[in-house]
C-alpha cells in the first residue's frame, strides 16, 4: 500500500495531466469498490491542495450521480432495496430536502447513496436531479477538502458537538407539511 501511495504522489508531483482525471475517475467508480466519498474528498485536499482538490472532486462526484440517475433505472433491484432502508429508516412518507440531504452528507456515518436515493426519488426529471445533487455536494466537498485533514484530530466531545449540530439544522431545515393521500394513510401494507 505504501508503495502505491508514493507512486500516487509522483504522479501528482510530476505535474500531469494524469492524475487529476485518475483521481476524477475514483470518485466516479469508488462506489463500486466501496470507498466512502468523504475519503476521496480528504484525498484530494491532501494530494492537490484546497482549489483544485474542490474542483476535481465536484468533478468525479457529478459523474458519480449522472451514473447512479442511469444505473437505478436499469437496476430495479438497488432501487427498491435502497426503498426499503429509506423507509426503514425515515418512514414512508418523509422526504427529505436538497438542504437536508446536504447537511446529512455532512456526516460520515450516514450512507451517501441512499441519500442520493432521496434526492432521486424527489427529483425525476434528470436535470432537476443533477441540479439537486450538484447543490448537495458542494457543502460536502468543501467540507471535506478544506477540513478533512483536521477532522482525524478532533476529540470524541467535538465530533459529537458537530454531529449533534449538523442533526438539529438537519431538523430545522425539514419540510413543514407532508401531504398523504387518504387511500395511502389508510393502506395497511407494510
Amino acid at each position: 500500500m505504501d508503495d502505491a501511495w508514493s507512486m500516487l504522489l509522483i504522479i501528482v508531483e510530476s505535474g500531469s495531466w494524469f492524475a487529476p482525471v485518475l483521481f476524477v475517475f475514483l470518485h466516479v467508480f469508488r462506489q463500486f469498490i466501496l470507498i466512502p466519498p468523504a475519503v476521496v474528498c480528504v484525498a484530494g485536499g491532501l494530494l492537490f491542495g484546497v482549489v483544485p482538490g474542490i474542483i476535481y472532486s465536484m468533478l468525479g462526484l457529478t459523474g458519480a450521480s449522472i451514473l447512479f440517475y442511469f444505473l437505478m433505472e436499469k437496476i430495479p433491484d438497488t432501487m427498491q432495496k435502497l426503498s426499503r432502508l429509506k423507509k426503514r429508516l425515515m418512514g414512508r412518507f418523509r422526504d427529505l430536502t436538497v438542504l437536508q440531504v446536504a447537511l446529512l452528507r455532512l456526516i460520515p456515518l450516514i450512507h451517501y447513496q441512499l441519500l442520493s436515493f432521496c434526492l432521486y426519488e424527489r427529483k425525476k426529471e434528470f436535470k432537476e436531479f443533477m441540479m439537486a445533487s450538484f447543490l448537495a455536494n458542494i457543502p460536502f466537498v468543501i467540507f471535506f477538502t478544506i477540513f478533512g485533514e483536521r477532522i482525524g484530530r478532533f476529540d470524541a466531545l467535538a465530533g459529537s458537538f458537530v454531529v449533534i449540530c449538523l442533526l438539529l439544522l438537519t431538523y430545522l431545515f425539514r419540510e413543514k407539511s407532508t401531504l398523504i393521500k387518504w387511500r395511502k394513510f389508510f393502506d395497511t401494507t407494510p
